[in-house]
């Protein structure tokens, strides 16, 4: 088997044995560090947030620079609405990222 399709092959994901509401990291990923299977209502949904390479500010920033990082991110994608659903990203990369 090529490298191609290997890393692609690892790149799939089985929904049914991923699970629920659990976020983990996804280091083989081109564009994304994260995947979440979002259960909500009896619905599922694969979703991948979280930009490869770029680490959140946490949840209690302690540098003047990482608090400003916090409130420019915040300013960017929290201005939507005001409660996020399960099956979005963004409520993911809130949780987990920021």
């Amino acid at each position: 088997m090529s490298k191609h399709k290997k890393a692609a092959a690892a790149a799939k994901l089985n929904k049914d044995k991923m699970a629920c509401n659990k976020p983990r990291s996804t280091p083989g990923h081109k564009t994304k560090s994260h995947v979440v299977k979002a259960c909500d209502n009896g619905k599922e949904k694969i979703i991948r947030f979280g930009q490869q390479g770029v680490k959140g500010a946490g949840k209690n920033p302690q540098s003047a620079k990482d608090k400003a990082r916090k409130k420019s991110y915040y300013a960017r994608h929290n201005a939507q609405d005001s409660k996020p659903s399960k099956m979005s990203a963004r409520y993911w990369s809130h949780k987990v990222k920021w």
